[in-house]
């Protein structure tokens, strides 16, 4: 009976030629939407519970649907490269990486201007980190092999329009329901809630977690 052929998770199945330590420093950085997902929205959830952060997550899954469903309907191969690294049996435009990323700037962008966190020392999280990240990740896609330049430029229009198209519906048609949220029963149970009308988010806990500490001190000395 013929042995059935084997198919690799391609989540984290990255190739790179030995001995090439760019090449292995870009394998590093296509896992970077992995480690994303798994280690920034999963703690987000447990230690935040921001309603914005959910449907940012959220967002970035119904965008990795719609990636397959394009790859399956325009079903375009991967440069030659693919059957050295064994993922001819899967199609490459467009990049779902390189959209990923891209979604992930974009959103990230606009949501860190919306809570304030585009200015001063804090401009970094997103002008010094998701930006070159994106670019990097889809630098090293056509570096490592698994695309061409036209299937990571797709992925990444793709994902920088799913991204802002996502952003303004979350922003101005659920975000009236935010408050119904908050007040659900899950809400309450997993106590979810939005902060993003708060000016500045970072600087409103600071203070309030001070004056709390604060009062803890006094009771404590009283």
């Amino acid at each position: 009976m013929p042995t059935p052929p084997l198919k690799a998770v391609t989540l984290t199945h990255v190739r790179y030629t030995r001995g090439d330590h760019l090449g292995h420093f870009l394998a590093w950085v296509s896992l970077v939407p992995v480690f994303i997902s798994l280690g920034g929205f999963v703690s987000h959830f447990i230690f935040r519970r921001e309603l914005q952060g959910l449907f940012f997550s959220l967002g970035l899954i119904i965008s990795q649907f719609i990636n397959e469903l394009i790859k399956k309907s325009v079903q375009q191969a991967r440069p030659e490269t693919c059957a050295m690294l064994e993922m001819c049996d899967s199609h490459g435009w467009p990049s779902s990486h390189s959209q990923y990323m891209f979604f992930f700037a974009v959103y990230l962008t606009l949501l860190s201007y919306k809570i304030g966190l585009l200015s001063g020392k804090h401009m970094w999280v997103s002008g010094f980190l998701a930006w070159p990240l994106a670019i990097l990740t889809m630098f090293s896609r056509v570096y490592l092999g698994y695309h061409t330049v036209a299937q990571v430029f797709a992925g990444a229009f793709l994902g920088a329009v799913l991204g802002g198209s996502w952003y303004w519906f979350v922003n101005n048609v659920l975000i009236c329901y935010f408050p119904a949220i908050e007040e659900s029963a899950y809400g309450k149970m997993f106590y979810l809630k939005d902060t993003s009308h708060i000016p500045n988010v970072l600087k409103f806990e600071y203070e309030n977690v001070r004056a709390a500490r604060k009062n803890v001190e006094c009771n404590k000395c009283d």
